[in-house]
């Protein structure tokens, strides 16, 4: 299995209380990492053998890089957000756009690269990736202006360093765009990350939903990708028996999850 599973703390949480024992559990089936943990759990996941990928840069989402005006507030909370990844051993630092500024009107996207650029850049020094996620407007995020997968490859382009590159969640695109394998084809160089859930309601990846997870795993395999794949599902019952299910939609055909 060249890439490692991995699932998102936070839309789990909700059910987590059925699950005190979740991270365990997730540690059972095979997981190996685990995004947007809370701090305090960070030792808990590390004994267990799970890797903390990728931690906030700055809240809320709604406010981003594409207005100048937040660039050295969000700047001093990305900064400090790199030190804590680097003395924790994460790879990633999540950072946004913002939501569309249209009084006054600004150029969001160039607005996000003069943000980026030096952030990038001491995140590279730092060995820590910054992570821009297009999200999409048209259900959870209205009004969000990184929402195609173009407009964030473009920032990175931009940019131009390796401290900057794309989380592509399957989710959002597949809401916005469609297209899946042939956008993440197109872009394959600039994406670092990937999150999926379940089309539409976020929920588990089963047949009550429209996106071929086993089809999406064997393309990822097939391109020897060795990166995360994380499962930022909202269980709708049994948040392990939903990390089970997933765990085994994107493991190959000749192994099941434990």
């Amino acid at each position: 299995m060249s890439f490692k599973q991995g699932f998102a703390w936070w839309s789990f949480a909700p059910a987590a209380a059925s699950a005190p024992d979740l991270l365990s559990q997730a540690a059972a089936i095979g997981y190996a990492g685990v995004d947007f943990l809370p701090p305090e759990w960070w030792p808990m996941a590390r004994d267990l053998g799970l890797e903390v990928v990728i931690i906030d840069g700055h809240q809320p989402l709604e406010v981003g890089f594409n207005n100048p005006v937040q660039h050295a507030d969000l700047s001093t909370q990305v900064l400090v957000a790199i030190e804590a990844a680097v003395g924790a051993q994460v790879r990633f630092v999540a950072v946004a756009s913002g939501d569309r500024r249209p009084v006054p009107p600004t150029d969001g996207l160039a607005a996000t690269v003069d943000g980026l650029a030096p952030l990038a850049s001491a995140a590279h020094a730092s060995g820590v990736v910054l992570l821009l996620e297009p999200l999409n407007s048209k259900v959870d995020h209205g009004g969000h202006e990184c929402d195609q997968t173009a407009w964030a490859a473009e920032v990175v382009d931009r940019v131009g360093s390796p401290g900057l590159r794309v989380l592509y969640d399957f989710y959002h695109a597949q809401i916005m765009e469609g297209d899946l394998l042939r956008t993440v084809e197109r872009h394959w160089s600039q994406i670092a990350h990937f999150h999926t859930a379940g089309v539409p309601g976020r929920h588990e990846l089963d047949d009550q939903q429209e996106v071929n997870w086993r089809g999406i795993g064997t393309f990822l395999r097939d391109r020897a990708y060795d990166g995360f794949v994380t499962h930022e599902l909202i269980p709708r019952g049994d948040p392990v028996t939903a990390l089970r299910q997933a765990f085994a939609t994107f493991a190959p055909d000749d192994r099941s999850s434990t």
